[in-house]
């Protein structure tokens, strides 16, 4: 497909930004197929739209925006069909075992504005003002949701620090290793 008037191709997006929108939903919701689908969604819908997305100073953020937005009602949606499930006392299968990448977990705590800004800094490298513009705030609500997403995951990482190791007790208990004096 070759670029519009004063747009590029389709194809040549999607090949160039697909695999980093996924990383950045992956990040946003913690499963790499639903990351997947949710950016080939974006897309899909991008499709029929892409003569005049094309003309858009970043048809990529159109494609991020939509991808996050079905993310989010995709939640809204599950989150409605589980209070049902419990009012209808059904069993809920609780989500991953302790075994859960640590980051993931630290990020998952976070509400989802910050994590959405954690998120588009840190992984898909939009400053703050264009963060700003993205989800509709003041740059100064995104230097906020910034702060204090930064201080909740280095609250929940620290609690995940492995102990660190005193070289003088493990000497101690372990006769077999000598000590360089």
């Amino acid at each position: 497909m070759a670029a519009h008037d004063d747009g590029p191709a389709f194809d040549e997006v999607y090949r160039r930004h697909f695999q980093p929108l996924v990383v950045q939903l992956f990040a946003f919701v913690g499963d790499m197929s639903e990351a997947q689908d949710l950016v080939q969604e974006a897309f899909s819908r991008a499709w029929p739209r892409w003569h005049r997305i094309s003309r858009y100073d970043d048809p990529v953020a159109w494609v991020r925006r939509v991808a996050w937005n079905i993310a989010i009602n995709r939640w809204h949606r599950l989150r409605t069909a589980r209070l049902f499930s419990l009012r209808q006392r059904v069993e809920v299968v609780n989500g991953p075992g302790p075994d859960r990448v640590v980051l993931a977990a630290a990020l998952a705590t976070l509400p989802v504005n910050h994590r959405r800004a954690v998120v588009l800094h840190y992984l898909a490298g939009l400053t703050v003002g264009e963060i700003a513009e993205d989800c509709e705030v003041a740059p100064g609500t995104v230097k906020s949701w910034l702060h204090r997403a930064r201080a909740t995951l280095a609250d929940c990482l620290a609690e995940h620090e492995p102990e660190p190791i005193d070289r003088e007790r493990a000497t101690v208990d372990n006769p077999t290793e000598r000590r360089a004096d």
